[in-house]
């Protein structure tokens, strides 16, 4: 007689880990879908969530709205923004603003202004509608590596996103983190930038100072000979010997590296707060250089930038 209700726990056991299962699984909304939208919407897919994308180019778009998309999920709602700051993404928080539903939560992935966090944040609350922002650093590379996540919001409102938070990371357990109060994850995401443009900076110009350099004869394998055993090997190394295969002499690309907007707001935030940050202010200088000539050290930002996030380069002038 005892043999029945074993099997009735082993079921029921079973059906409660599907029914957990379930549970693990989300629909989500993603809002732009470019070449890191792009890449999110298949790498979450590939953690069997739902995506739903929207995107203003109907040949990415998986619906043709924000309405249609919003109708589509089930509540409560995620809605995942990945389109460019400022007035892009106000106009974007404004739409889901009227169109979802108390309960429902937006996640701002894009490179915000932490300080626009703290708008979107009370706009969308008096509403009843959730916000987490969201640092995302991994290039046209996080699909296969994962992405580094910085989010900032209330606990409640971070754990309903957090599958998705899993899904998008890297495997292992680092590459995410609830860095605090909303604005947090864009701030830490700044900070982290401002650290990339003085990186980018010191290899540049150590390229720069080789390739001038009469009795040096190859700076490409003198890069590549970095990567093991220094101190200063890294991935932006790995990439700039990747850059330094594709061109040698970055004879290709004109010296012109734009700055979306991080590095300057590392600075301002750094005079705001009383910290000196001499590197990352003379990086952000040295960017300027680019917009007065062809700059030789703008060439190899230029080739890394392209190199992690696939941003437009400009091809020298013949």
């Amino acid at each position: 007689m005892s043999t029945p209700a074993v099997q009735r726990t082993a079921g029921e056991h079973a059906a409660g880990e599907q029914q957990g299962k379930r549970r693990s699984q989300m629909e989500l909304g993603l809002v732009g879908l470019g070449k890191m939208g792009g890449n999110m919407r298949e790498r979450i897919r590939r953690a069997d969530h739902t995506v739903v994308g929207y995107d203003r180019d109907p040949e990415l778009a998986d619906v043709h709205s924000l309405a249609e998309l919003v109708q589509t999920l089930p509540a409560p709602r995620v809605v995942w923004v990945m389109v460019p700051a400022g007035a892009a993404t106000q106009a974007t928080v404004d739409e889901l603003g009227e169109l979802l539903s108390p309960g429902d939560v937006v996640v701002d992935g894009g490179n915000s202004r932490w300080s626009d966090d703290e708008k979107h944040a009370e706009e969308l609350a008096a509403k009843g509608v959730g916000f987490v922002d969201c640092g995302v650093s991994g290039g046209v590379w996080g699909l296969r590596n994962g992405y580094a996540l910085m989010y900032g919001g209330a606990a409640e409102h971070v754990a309903v996103v957090q599958p998705i938070f899993d899904a998008l990371k890297p495997e292992g357990p680092y590459g995410a983190v609830h860095a605090g109060k909303v604005g947090a994850g864009h701030f830490a995401k700044m900070v982290h930038n401002g650290i990339e443009y003085a990186m980018m900076q010191s290899f540049a110009e150590g390229w720069e100072l080789l390739e001038a350099a009469e009795s040096v004869t190859d700076v490409r394998e003198i890069f590549r000979s970095w990567q093991e055993g220094t101190v200063i090997r890294s991935w932006l190394l790995d990439l700039a010997v990747n850059a330094l295969d594709d061109d040698e002499h970055l004879d290709e690309l004109r010296g012109y590296a734009a700055d979306s907007g991080e590095g300057r707001w590392t600075v301002e935030a750094a005079i705001d707060n009383a910290v000196p940050l001499p590197a990352i202010t003379a990086s952000l200088f040295a960017r300027f250089s680019s917009r007065q000539e062809d700059s030789p050290q703008m060439k190899m930002i230029a080739a890394l930038r392209h190199q992690f996030g696939g941003h437009a380069v400009e091809n020298a002038q013949r």
